[in-house]
């Protein structure tokens, strides 16, 4: 397994109790907080896998710490917990796109399998995100070596087929991609 987990918690019997079954588990506890504030910091450090963190704390509330740890993407995914249901506070653990939401007391039986598909989830989520980020890559760079074939074309009075074959042998030649070449050209020659 080796997942890295981080639990945020005010009290420390609950924290005690949780990185117990983690590592009964076989996870790896890499870091615990008390608030809101301590888990961006550990989470900052440590860049854990999935963190475990209670929603009311004093000074910073896990709701907007987990906010803040999603929005800086320092952790994989987050998995609420809160001593009572409410509907109100479910939502907002939607609308920052928490894995997964139990309430205390926690039942021992589904606490590691619910760690379990929040990691896999998590997992997922980073996998789909990385070829979005590929994918947004590949197009930009598409861009760019169209808008620098365009200068070529103008600039040296090439067509299109051309620019491409000037672009490619400049690439060759300087042992570069033809993405580094065009973006070169695109703020050179405009």
């Amino acid at each position: 397994m080796n997942a890295k987990i981080v639990i945020v918690d005010d009290e420390p019997i609950t924290k005690m109790d949780l990185q117990e079954l983690l590592e009964e588990a076989g996870y790896d506890v890499v870091g615990q907080a008390s608030d809101g504030f301590e888990a961006i910091d550990v989470c900052q450090e440590q860049r854990p896998d999935l963190v475990i963190m209670d929603i009311k704390m004093p000074v910073l509330d896990g709701l907007k710490a987990s906010k803040k740890i999603m929005y800086d993407k320092i952790a994989g995914g987050i998995l609420l917990l809160t001593a009572f249901y409410d509907e109100t506070f479910v939502k907002k653990a939607r609308e920052i796109g928490a894995l997964g939401y139990l309430v205390k007391p926690l039942d021992e039986k589904s606490f590691i399998p619910t760690v379990e598909m929040c990691l896999s989830r998590a997992e997922k989520i980073q996998s789909l995100e990385k070829q979005v980020e590929e994918v947004s890559q590949k197009l930009e760079d598409r861009k760019i070596i169209d808008i620098a074939k365009g200068l070529l074309m103008k600039e040296r009075n090439l067509d299109e087929q051309e620019a491409y074959k000037l672009l490619r042998k400049m690439s060759m030649d300087g042992r570069k991609s033809i993405s580094e070449v065009a973006r070169t050209i695109a703020i050179v020659y405009e």
